[in-house]
């Protein structure tokens, strides 16, 4: 998977967010920062902990200027009608996007061959429309919405902070590295 830096690819799709269809396109993710948070199915196990998770940062999420697109190749009705039936689900305030023709789920290589489902992947796109941060995981290993906050920190620090990167672990306030050749070999 080489599109770590790559500028996303065109797509347009039907989202459902709070209780509307709207459409979504790649033009409206340009500006400002995005996840695009794919998952294999609605009315499944893992998923709905996953988006609820999701669910529960979106409003900080906001307040960082970072919007939430979940995707997943179900329809925007059957996101609907899982919004409506589902607890946890019922959460959910950001975009779920579908994407049955799989065009947003081939343009981030997520689409497993032959099934037809996106794997677990998740994208942090920049506010120039390129992937800064790729993570996949197994459809049996849910991810942690506290770990994602503590990266896209990470990321609008690095990217506002020329010469300066985060290192392991780092959460917001911590002290930064400023690569040199004074570092190499004492860390």
């Amino acid at each position: 998977m080489a599109i770590m830096s790559t500028s996303i690819k065109p797509f347009t799709a039907t989202a459902f967010k709070e209780g509307k269809f709207v459409d979504v396109s790649d033009a409206d993710v340009k500006g400002k920062w995005s996840v695009f948070f794919f998952y294999p199915a609605d009315f499944t196990f893992v998923c709905p902990t996953e988006l609820e998770d999701l669910a529960d940062i979106y409003p900080t999420l906001q307040g960082m200027g970072v919007e939430v697109y979940s995707v997943s190749t179900d329809t925007h009705f059957s996101h609907k009608a899982w919004h409506d039936t589902s607890p946890a689900i019922g959460k959910i305030n950001y975009y779920m996007l579908g994407d049955q023709n799989h065009v947003i789920s081939n343009n981030f290589d997520v689409l497993r061959p032959g099934v037809g489902l996106a794997d677990r992947g998740t994208f942090v796109v920049d506010p120039e429309g390129t992937i800064q941060l790729v993570e996949i995981t197994p459809e049996g290993v849910g991810r942690n919405a506290a770990e994602l906050l503590r990266k896209i920190k990470a990321l609008q620090y690095w990217v506002s902070h020329p010469g300066e990167v985060c290192p392991a672990k780092w959460e917001e306030g911590d002290t930064t590295l400023a690569p040199s050749l004074d570092l190499v070999g004492k860390i």
